[in-house]
């Protein structure tokens, strides 16, 4: 079995994912999301979908890069 390089749980169906600048063995989609996923720069929220990105930071929606600042980006046009 592996062990979960996010909560250690050692499990038979673990899973690896390689990106060109990390590699990881996670247990579930949850821990490789905690694990890979951008954080919001305004909410800290781990960003999932498509989300927004604005100089290099990375936002979960038009609503918080708004209130980091940023103009020009909407959910709906």
């Amino acid at each position: 079995m592996a062990r979960c390089d996010v909560c250690g749980n050692d499990y038979d169906k673990a899973f690896t994912v390689t990106t060109p600048t990390a590699s990881g063995t996670y247990d579930s989609f949850e821990c490789a999301i905690h694990a890979l996923a951008p954080a919001c720069a305004h909410c800290g929220c781990r960003i999932i979908g498509h989300g927004a990105e604005h100089d290099g930071r990375f936002y979960c929606c038009a609503h918080c890069a708004k209130h980091a600042g940023v103009k020009g980006i909407d959910d709906r046009v």
